[in-house]
């Protein structure tokens, strides 16, 4: 008999959890043909023992793994070792209510979503009265800055379920931190996310594993899914960004050419020049284009300073055009000056791209972005 759901839950060191999650399980769905998978971190605090004993009473397994850690990767791993039609990821911590998986599973049979989040954060959900300002503050900010990448309110949740068969291949898969459910919205083929009310409750037994280290590691996922999702938005972004911090290396130089060494402005502005696309160059290296090939820097750096010197003269030259020829602009210069750099940029972004740097095949693109 086919199963109709797999129940993967990621474990460390959760020996005192496991048994009340097998029961909170089995409780809400043991009408259902059903497995419930751990997949362990290698805790080697009985919790091997204790879901071989629990195996004799409910349809469950544990997979241990021994050369790999992380929450998202050990997720991933349940998710290709499930067998059932559906499948449905939770904490082992009891935060996440197994009642509602029932829900969540009726939502995905009937067609109306393929893909199904508890909430927090819908009508009907919510979250234990001793959360701290800054605990909640920190909650919301990961989740809006989410938000652009999906359409539901909570994307921050860890308890989700989709149909196994729209599980995006693996070679998109680049699991980062612990936010593998974001991952796999983004990337798999999802048409119609849903969400279900839950109330989220603080672990009554062990230690959370998020910490600053997470977190850091979550905006390098973050950034990584906006890459995905918006590819070129994404590098024109921090392409400006980038730009906007090699504009302030330049006004430094140029200030301090004149201020320290008494050099007339026009041999300041042309000093500043360089610090100003070194940076640039640099930053848009390590980060803009990071997952593009990896040429001679020397000989990447002089094609960014070229281009860049074409930038600069459409900059000035669509200055001068527009305050000596359109009316608005001859009375509006800062107006013209913010076109120039507008069109500079662009023909800035758009040479990078193309020329200085280039993209990797594919097969060498996928492996670079696992690494970052």
């Amino acid at each position: 008999m086919s199963l109709t759901v797999s129940v993967v839950i990621p474990t460390y060191k959760e020996v005192l959890n496991i048994p009340l999650i097998s029961k909170a399980v089995n409780d809400a769905i043991g009408h259902l043909s059903y497995e419930l998978i751990f997949v362990d971190d290698n805790s080697a605090d009985g919790s091997i023992e204790a879901v071989e004993k629990l195996s004799h009473q409910w349809p469950v397994r544990i997979v241990v793994r021994t050369e790999e850690r992380g929450l998202s990767t050990a997720v991933m791993r349940g998710i290709y070792e499930a067998k059932g039609e559906h499948v449905v990821v939770m904490d082992a911590d009891l935060s996440h209510p197994a009642s509602a998986i029932n829900n969540m599973l009726g939502l995905l049979q009937s067609g109306k979503s393929d893909f199904v989040v508890g909430s927090r954060y819908v009508e009907g959900g919510s979250f234990d009265e001793d959360w701290g300002f800054f605990r909640l503050l920190n909650s919301k900010a990961a989740t809006w800055l989410a938000m652009p990448l999906c359409h539901i309110k909570d994307p921050m949740s860890g308890f989700f379920a989709f149909k196994r068969s729209n599980m995006p291949a693996e070679h998109l898969l680049s699991p980062l931190g612990y936010k593998i459910g974001l991952e796999i919205l983004v990337k798999g083929r999802f048409s119609a996310p849903a969400e279900v009310p839950i109330h989220f409750v603080d672990r009554q037994h062990g230690e959370s594993k998020l910490d600053f280290k997470e977190q850091v590691r979550y905006l390098r996922h973050l950034r990584r899914l906006y890459r995905f999702r918006f590819p070129t938005a994404s590098e024109f972004l921090q392409f400006g960004l980038v730009g906007a911090t090699g504009f302030l290396v330049d006004s430094l130089f140029y200030w301090m050419m004149q201020a320290l060494f008494g050099l007339p402005h026009t041999v300041a502005r042309a000093i500043s020049f360089w610090p100003a696309v070194t940076w640039n160059w640099f930053w848009n290296r390590t980060l803009t284009f990071s997952d593009r090939a990896k040429t001679n820097k020397l000989s990447q750096w002089a094609s960014f300073v070229g281009t860049s010197l074409y930038g600069f003269v459409i900059n000035v030259g669509s200055y001068k055009l527009l305050t000596d020829y359109v009316p608005y602009f001859m009375e509006h210069k800062y107006m013209a000056l913010m076109a120039g750099v507008l069109m500079g940029m662009g023909f800035n972004f758009m040479a990078a791209r193309i020329f200085v740097f280039r993209k990797l095949d594919e097969e060498v693109a996928q492996e670079t972005e696992k690494k970052h």
